[in-house]
């Protein structure tokens, strides 16, 4: 709310319409509950002024692989406040990432330090945070925007830049990826429907440190295959997790996560992996997902990286939609996520974005 005030007195604001909001996109803002319900009846006069905003699909030639279709024209950019540090990319014209593209050329694995392992475990609980907002947001009716709105101001609260936002382009602080849209779906106007399965997947930057996480939602009654479809991903990433440990090799990973997804009839995707987080959100070392990967490299303290797997109801393969983001399946079939990002200790594994009790 930082910078707006509020419609009946000025005041600093605190809260919005949520009529305007939901159904003419639109923002007003108020200080208090108090105030808001005293200008209830003038303010309500504005409602029928303020159409909801036409929109449509960018690409109606195109041949969709499932029933989802992006609903344009997108938001406006969001603003991230100049006193909160900002990437490299952040500013580029084509959001590229100089300093990360260096380290992804070297090809080594980096071993943080005590003081980068403590700066990782801040940013990682402050992303775990901001998740755990957009999942609170997810419920029938509310737009996959409203999600990324709700995240793009949770980073903010916390100091953080949401690191996708202007990463080689992408539009947004969050993705949101619906039912077959395997990963980078852009939020937009569409509006989640009974039924449906949401991915949210949020990385920040905090104090020159980046976190990545994601997790799978429900939306309203989901059925028997679309629940089991959520609980093997989960399951994959969970059994992958545990053998986590100096010595393991990064390739072996995939073994673990494939052998479980194909034992309930699923598939996994292979174009694209977990990877390396600290300094840059994708660096070394490079972790598929599926079995008889060329992956390369053994894990050490200080790792940290991340694991993502990808698990599809059909076939594995994928297919994007014309905005360069949106990976779907080929098949048109449902798709499920879930990420953490991880330290390799002396002894094992600590998941520095799990979630806690009190959430």
């Amino acid at each position: 709310m930082e910078g707006h005030v509020c419609e009946s007195c000025e005041k600093p604001a605190t809260l919005r319409c949520p009529t305007c909001l939901k159904q003419y996109n639109k923002d007003s803002y108020f200080c208090s509950q108090d105030c808001f319900k005293s200008s209830w009846k003038s303010h309500k006069a504005t409602h029928p002024k303020a159409k909801p905003a036409s929109t449509f699909n960018p690409f109606p030639g195109y041949s969709f692989t499932g029933k989802l279709r992006p609903v344009y024209p997108l938001s406006e950019l969001r603003v991230v406040p100049p006193h909160i540090g900002r990437p490299d990319y952040a500013d580029h014209p084509q959001g590229k990432s100089e300093s990360e593209w260096k380290a992804k050329s070297s090809r080594k694995i980096h071993t943080l330090t005590p003081e980068e392992v403590e700066k990782t475990r801040k940013v990682c609980k402050l992303a775990r945070e901001i998740l755990e907002e957009g999942r609170k947001a997810v419920r029938i009716g509310v737009t996959t925007d409203e999600i990324d709105r709700v995240v793009h101001e949770a980073n903010v609260e916390r100091n953080c830049y949401p690191s996708s936002l202007n990463y080689y382009g992408f539009p947004k602080s969050c993705c949101t990826s619906v039912n077959e849209v395997i990963c980078h779906g852009i939020p937009d106007g569409y509006a989640l429907q009974d039924g449906d399965i949401v991915n949210i997947d949020v990385s920040c930057v905090h104090d020159g440190f980046h976190a990545d996480l994601n997790a799978t939602y429900l939306a309203g009654n989901v059925d028997e295959a679309g629940r089991r479809l959520v609980k093997n991903a989960r399951e994959c990433l969970d059994k992958a997790i545990a053998t986590v440990k100096p010595g393991m090799l990064y390739r072996d990973i995939g073994t673990i996560i494939q052998k479980h997804a194909q034992s309930e009839g699923f598939s996994v995707v292979r174009s694209y992996c977990g990877h390396g987080v600290g300094r840059f959100l994708h660096c070394p070392p490079d972790i598929p997902h599926y079995a008889k990967n060329k992956a390369v490299g053994v894990m050490k303290p200080g790792h940290v990286f991340t694991i993502e797997p990808m698990v599809s109801e059909g076939v594995w393969q994928d297919k994007h939609w014309p905005d360069n983001w949106t990976c779907v399946t080929m098949d048109g079939k449902r798709s499920a996520q879930f990420e953490e990002t991880l330290l390799v200790t002396e002894t094992g594994v600590e998941i520095l974005t799990a979630r806690t009790e009190q959430m």
